[in-house]
């Protein structure tokens, strides 16, 4: 490994602080942008407890908003300063019924974000991003599981951010073929590191299903909305392939090997999940077994932007990065429950649920 220092965008929070311990224990040195308007320095301060960090300059961090004019040129400054071999892009808002609601918000601060980043890993000569894609690529027509090839037609800004962002990647490469680039098509992740020390702990209402349960399940709130029980699967619910978070963050340090390696220059897509579909209910059920606590719900109208069910095809992870999911459903409720039962209120107290 030539350079071992990495830009992580987004790394304070829930992926990102994963995928910090997972550099860390790999020999990396990182230095983390962030504005946590969706996430807190705590986290940063765990990764430092988990990953044992004596030497701090090992953790570096710019408090900063990729997607802020303002902030453009100390950013870019940064990067060439830092001179980093690449980056891990995990910076954006990631919520669906929110990003139909605020599109033009969505595009702005998710495609803006990743411009900053690049203009400033070209000007440091580290031409290199494995970015946080997401299966809403596909949208609602292929058939799971699906692989690579499959259809995209995101059914969502959120989902068209994340493709328009591959898409302003892959062109990057073509442009520069000093580019390499690596498009992590992300299932659902969830669970937490097994310290219980760093986890999920959105602001406001949780948009994903996890944390929503965990919350209930904690008493922080009253109940679980489940948008839906008239889709064409066997309990009406939606199917997700859900994956744990460590898993998920292994594939971040296998995407950045593969992208050392000479050869591997251009861009490069590959899906992250078990090949396994859940449905809501049977998460619910899951769960309850996991923390021992009974998860009341309520079945409310569907949510604009969600589809039926989409599972994953990983096999081309397992070929050419060398990655495979590992832990179970079992595993991604018990150390969910476990995050959730150490620290009932996440970072801090609850948070403004007006605020993002």
């Amino acid at each position: 490994m030539k350079n071992n220092r990495v830009i992580v965008a987004g790394g304070a929070g829930y992926i990102g602080s994963h995928v910090c311990v997972d550099l860390i224990n790999n020999g990396y040195d990182l230095l983390v942008i962030d504005d946590f308007s969706n996430s807190s320095p705590e986290s940063l301060n765990r990764v430092r407890e988990i990953t044992q960090l004596t030497d701090q300059s090992r953790l570096g961090l710019l408090q900063a908003d990729l997607a802020s004019p303002a902030d453009y040129q100390k950013i870019v400054d940064t990067i060439k300063l830092y001179k980093p071999a690449g980056a891990i892009h995990l910076a954006g808002l990631k919520a669906v019924g929110e990003s139909v609601a605020e599109p033009g918000r969505y595009y702005r601060i998710n495609i803006n974000a990743t411009h900053t980043l690049i203009d400033g890993l070209d000007q440091a000569d580290g031409r290199m991003i494995v970015f946080s894609s997401s299966a809403t690529v596909y949208g609602d027509h292929n058939k799971s599981p699906v692989d690579e090839t499959g259809r995209t037609g995101p059914t969502n800004p959120y989902g068209q951010t994340k493709f328009f962002i591959e898409q302003i990647l892959t062109d990057t490469a073509i442009s520069n073929p000093h580019w390499k680039i690596c498009n992590l098509r992300y299932f659902n992740p969830v669970g937490a590191d097994v310290s219980g020390l760093i986890g999920e702990d959105p602001n406001g209402i949780p948009n994903n299903l996890f944390p929503y349960i965990a919350q209930v399940a904690i008493g922080r709130r009253e109940k679980l909305s489940v948008y839906g029980d008239d889709y064409p699967t066997p309990d009406g619910t939606g199917i997700r392939d859900y994956i744990h978070v460590c898993d998920l963050a292994n594939g971040h340090v296998k995407a950045l090997n593969f992208l050392e390696q000479d050869g591997n220059n251009g861009s490069h897509i590959f899906n992250l999940g078990t090949g396994v579909g859940v449905s809501v209910l049977d998460a619910v059920k899951a769960f309850e077994k996991a923390s021992g606590k009974k998860v009341p719900y309520e079945i409310i109208q569907r949510r604009e932007g969600d589809i039926a069910e989409i599972y994953a095809d990983a096999s081309q992870a397992n070929k050419i990065l060398g990655w495979q999911a590992t832990r179970t459903m079992d595993d991604m409720c018990r150390d969910h429950w476990h995050w959730q039962s150490q620290n009932p209120n996440g970072y801090g107290d609850i948070k403004d649920d007006n605020k993002l």
